[in-house]
C-alpha cells in the first residue's frame, strides 16, 4: 500500500473529533468519575489535570508525530523508520497489541452498555432496590449467550463503520458522534445538577483536599491519563498517519487533549451531583457506572430518559474509542497482508471477537481459571494497561531521544504549525519521562 494510495482525514474538524473520539471512551465517563470517587474528589482532579499537562501531552505529541512521519500502520511505519528486525519496531508491535487486548474485553463492555440502554428504553428497570440492581449486573456477566449476543451487535456496527474509506466512515461518525456526546452530557449535567440536594456533589466533587494524596494518587492519576489519552496503544500512530505534512500537531493535539479532559470533568458534574441527591455512595468503585447510575436515573423524576441519554452517550464514547482501538490493528492487517482495508477490518475484528469470547467466559463459564490470580477479562486488562501500554511508551520515549533525537522531533511536529510552536522547554521534560515511566511500569507490576 503506497503513500501514494493511503488515506488522509477529509478536514481537519474530522480529525480532531476522530481523534477527541478515540481519546474519550470509557476511561473519561466511566473510570474517570469512579477514580475520583475512591481517590479523595478535587485533589485527584488537579493530580490529573497536571500530569496530562506534563506528561500526556508530550507522549501524545510524540506519538502523532511519529505516525504522519511514517504515513503507515504502526509495525510497518516504524520499520520505514528505521529497519526490518530493528528493536525500535518494537513500539509499533506493542501498540498493535495493546490495542488488540484492549478490544478482547472493550468490545464486551460496550457490549453491557448495550444491553443497558435496552433495559433503560424497555423500562426493566424501574421498581428496583439497591441490591436488585446489583443482582441485575451480576445476572447479564453471568449469562454467556446473552453476553455474546451483545457483544456480536456490537462488533458488527464497529465493523460496518471501519470497513468504509477512512472519511465515509470514522471520520463521518465521529463527526456526528462527539458533538451528539457532548450535547447528551450536558443534558445530563443540567438534570443532574437540578436535583435537591446536588450542590454537595459538587462541593464534593470540587473539594480539594491533599490530606487524602499520597504516592499512589500520583500512579492512579498516571494510569488514568494512558488509559484516557490512549497513549502507546497505536491510535495516535496510526491517526496522526493519515494526517498530511502541512497538518497543525502542537495546536490540534492541544484541542484533541482539551475535549479529552473536560468530557472527563464534564462527566464526573453529571455524576456526582445525582450521587449525593439519593443518598448514594461515590466511593462505589466499577459499579458505580452499572449499579449505582442504574439507581439514580432509576429514582428521578423523567429517570427513564434521562437514563437512556446516558447509556446511548456511553455507547457512543465506547463505539468511538473502539473505532481508534481496531484501527491500528485492522490497518496492521491490511499492510503487512496487501489486502484491502475491508479485509483487514474483518480479519481483525474476527480474531479480536474469537479472543474476546474468553473475557466472555471468564466471567461464567471459565470464571474458576485465572492467571497471576486474575480472572481472563481481568488479565486482558492488566496485560494491556499495566505491561503493553507502559513499554510501548518507554519505547516511544527512548526512540525520541536516542534515535530521533530532541531536536528532529521538533523539527518535524513544528512542519506546519502555525499559531504555535512546542517550546525546548519540553526537551527538559522529556528528560525526565523515561524515570516517570518506569516506575509506573515497575507499580503496575506489584
Amino acid at each position: 500500500m503506497s503513500n501514494e494510495n493511503r488515506s488522509s482525514w477529509n478536514s481537519r474538524f474530522g480529525y480532531i473529533m476522530a481523534a477527541a473520539g478515540f481519546s474519550i471512551g470509557l476511561g473519561n465517563i466511566w473510570r474517570f468519575p469512579y477514580l475520583v470517587g475512591t481517590n479523595g474528589g478535587g485533589a485527584f482532579v488537579l493530580i490529573y489535570l497536571l500530569i496530562c499537562v506534563l506528561i500526556g501531552m508530550p507522549l501524545f505529541y510524540m506519538e502523532v508525530t511519529l505516525g504522519r512521519k511514517a504515513q503507515a500502520s504502526p509495525i510497518v511505519g516504524m520499520r520505514k523508520l528505521t529497519k526490518k528486525g530493528s528493536p525500535w519496531v518494537s513500539f509499533g508491535w506493542l501498540g498493535v497489541l495493546s490495542a488488540f487486548f484492549i478490544l478482547t474485553y472493550y468490545i464486551q463492555i460496550m457490549g453491557w452498555i448495550l444491553a443497558y440502554l435496552v433495559k433503560m428504553f424497555t423500562g426493566e428497570m424501574k421498581g428496583l432496590d439497591a441490591a436488585q440492581y446489583a443482582d441485575r449486573f451480576s445476572d447479564l456477566i453471568k449469562n454467556p449467550v446473552t453476553l455474546i449476543a451483545f457483544t456480536l451487535i456490537c462488533v458488527i456496527i464497529i465493523g460496518i463503520i471501519s470497513a468504509k474509506d477512512l472519511s465515509s466512515g470514522l471520520e463521518k461518525a465521529c463527526s456526528v458522534m462527539m458533538p451528539a456526546l457532548f450535547i447528551m452530557l450536558i443534558l445530563v449535567v443540567i438534570r443532574s445538577l437540578t436535583l435537591p440536594g446536588a450542590m454537595e456533589g459538587v462541593k464534593w466533587y470540587l473539594k480539594v483536599d491533599f490530606s487524602e494524596v499520597n504516592g499512589q494518587t500520583f500512579l492512579t492519576a498516571l494510569g488514568q491519563c494512558f488509559f484516557s489519552v490512549g497513549i502507546a496503544s497505536g491510535g495516535a500512530f496510526v491517526y496522526g498517519s493519515y494526517l498530511k505534512k502541512d497538518s497543525n500537531i502542537p495546536s490540534d493535539g492541544l484541542m484533541v487533549i482539551g475535549f479529552d479532559t473536560l468530557a472527563a470533568l464534564i462527566a464526573g458534574l453529571a455524576i456526582f451531583p445525582a450521587v449525593f441527591a439519593l443518598g448514594l455512595q461515590p466511593d462505589s468503585g466499577s459499579n458505580l457506572l452499572f449499579i449505582t447510575m442504574s439507581n439514580v436515573f432509576m429514582n428521578m423524576p423523567f429517570g427513564s430518559l434521562f437514563g437512556v441519554l446516558f447509556f446511548l452517550l456511553m455507547f457512543f464514547a465506547a463505539l468511538s474509542s473502539s473505532l481508534g482501538y481496531l484501527e491500528p490493528v485492522s490497518s496492521s492487517f491490511s499492510e503487512i497482508l496487501n489486502i484491502s482495508r475491508a479485509k483487514g477490518v474483518i480479519y481483525a475484528l474476527v480474531t479480536i471477537f474469537a479472543v474476546g469470547l474468553f473475557t466472555i467466559f471468564g466471567h461464567n463459564i471459565l470464571e474458576s481459571v485465572t492467571i497471576g490470580g486474575r480472572n481472563l477479562f481481568d488479565f486482558a486488562d492488566f496485560l494491556s494497561g499495566n505491561i503493553l501500554m507502559p513499554l510501548g511508551a518507554i519505547v516511544l520515549i527512548l526512540y525520541t531521544l536516542i534515535y530521533w533525537k530532541f531536536n528532529g522531533f521538533k523539527r518535524d511536529i513544528d512542519e506546519g504549525a502555525t499559531d504555535f510552536k512546542v517550546p525546548m522547554a519540553m526537551k527538559y521534560i522529556a528528560y525526565l519521562l523515561p524515570v516517570v515511566l518506569i516506575i509506573i511500569f515497575i507499580t503496575g507490576l506489584m
